[in-house]
């Protein structure tokens, strides 16, 4: 028979979240049971946003080799593939260690490395043993959605789960899908020296400023990168180690975009498949992208299971999924009526240049306030900084209403994941612009492009012909 084990805390995932949860229940003295048939750590670790970054790092280093002559260094550049593909793989292993079973079991949780699968409303089957817990927490996280393309069966298909197995840097990647992930990667592989083709059936960065993106894709095709976009992929041909895609592009022209490696990033799909949902009352959403169904307090249909992360269906960030975590640590061990609150996350697209965003930006401050905005501006060609190091692509842009509170800000330049955060606090508090325009930025930084935007609110009284009036009056007094 199965050991049966009673906890407090019952996680299912070690991903982001549900190691954030694990490890804050336990060392507040709860007793966690954590279950993860997979690697620990999750996608973001050993699939997502780690090794993204550490190759996006590489690619990063290899291009400002090769702009350094704009500053009076000439420098060459040779990429080793297999030596790039090795710094990710060290990156992956030096976080681990912090993510790891040997870790949690040492904060007190009790790791079970098991599918898990719900038998009851209040019970989890998994590695022999089944789970009685007072609350339990579905963290399984997402994988890649790879569409029903005619054709794609015959090839060799990259996601974000495998790409970064390979050992070699492509010769041409065709990138289908122009979101993120699609960008960041098509950067990154030409940074490195691929050819890179993007197809995207609509604009890339969808979610983004328009104005802001428009930047962005000037760069992406400065350097060299084919952007397809309002295309549609009619079918796949080729071989396993040469696909070809044949689109229609935004013209109704048909075309064949022949590659050597093929990668899918056309979004994510909840993982909600086989661990006993419908067994234990959860339910999950019928229409892409799917989901489990949550309140404002992470809860589902059964009040005893949250969701967190990427499996409820919104926004696919780590640092929601860790924002979740505390949302549920406070509802469930302190019974506090915590609610989540994702008006203000922030969210960046790690290219060069980095583009970040939180809040609402133009488009959507017009619906729905109308004619109540003002939309501030600053550039980063009229930074000093940005201008020492050559670095003057991009732009910040904010929006607020007409008494000056802040509903959203965009920022594409070098850094600007950075940047924004000052822009998240100022939202969350509530504070009003004359907050930014009054604060102290040290010269020469980026972050004065933040004070100067926040500054342009007040140009057109300061300098408006009440004021000239004021100032001639007042000197009439001596």
């Amino acid at each position: 028979m199965d050991e049966i084990i009673n906890c407090d805390i019952c996680v299912i995932g070690a991903g982001s979240g549900g190691l954030s949860v694990a490890a804050g229940a336990a060392q507040m003295g709860a007793k966690v049971v954590l279950i993860e048939k997979s690697k620990m750590g999750g996608d973001c670790l050993n699939t997502g946003c780690v090794p993204s970054k550490a190759l996006l790092a590489a690619s990063h280093a290899a291009l400002d080799a090769k702009h350094a002559n704009a500053l009076g260094i000439d420098a060459s550049v040779f990429v080793d593939g297999p030596r790039v593909f090795s710094h990710v793989s060290d990156i992956i292993k030096s976080i681990e260690p912090h993510d790891s079973q040997e870790r949690f079991e040492q904060l007190g949780v009790n790791v079970i490395r098991d599918h898990a699968k719900f038998i009851s409303s209040d019970e989890v089957s998994a590695g022999g043993n089944r789970i009685r817990a007072r609350r339990f927490v579905v963290a399984t996280g997402s994988r890649a959605f790879v569409p029903p393309i005619e054709g794609i069966e015959n090839v060799n298909v990259l996601t974000n789960e495998n790409i970064f197995e390979i050992k070699s840097i492509p010769e041409h990647l065709i990138v289908i899908g122009g979101g993120p992930i699609g960008i960041e990667m098509a950067q990154a592989f030409r940074g490195l020296g691929a050819k890179v083709s993007v197809v995207e059936m609509a604009t890339i960065c969808p979610k983004d400023d328009v104005e802001i993106v428009d930047v962005l894709r000037q760069c992406l095709n400065d350097d060299g990168i084919e952007l397809f976009e309002g295309a549609k992929v009619q079918r796949i041909e080729g071989g396993k180690n040469n696909p070809a895609v044949i689109i229609v592009d935004g013209n109704g022209n048909e075309l064949n975009i022949s590659g050597s490696h093929l990668l899918v990033a056309a979004g994510r799909r909840p993982n909600v498949e086989n661990i006993g949902l419908d067994v234990a009352g959860i339910d999950v959403r019928t229409s892409a992208p799917g989901g489990i169904i949550v309140d404002a307090g992470l809860k589902t249909s059964n009040k005893k299971v949250y969701a967190i992360g990427d499996v409820s269906g919104g926004y696919q960030f780590t640092h929601v999924a860790g924002y979740h975590a505390g949302i549920v640590i406070r509802n469930a061990l302190f019974r506090l009526p915590a609610k989540v609150n994702l008006n203000h996350v922030p969210w960046v697209t790690y290219t060069s240049p980095e583009l970040a965003h939180a809040g609402l930006n133009e488009a959507d401050a017009r619906e729905k306030f109308g004619s109540k905005i003002k939309v501030l501006k600053a550039s980063f060609a009229d930074n000093d900084r940005a201008r020492a190091e050559r670095n003057t692509a991009g732009m910040i842009k904010v929006v607020v209403t007409k008494s000056g509170k802040i509903l959203g800000c965009s920022i594409i330049g070098p850094h600007g994941g950075e940047l924004i955060a000052p822009w998240v606090l100022a939202m969350e508090k509530g504070l009003k612009i004359s907050a930014m325009a009054g604060t102290i930025a040290a010269y020469p930084t980026l972050s004065e492009i933040s004070k100067r935007a926040a500054g342009s609110f007040y140009t057109p009284k300061l300098y408006g012909a009440t004021t000239r009036w004021l100032v001639r009056f007042l000197s009439k007094f001596g």
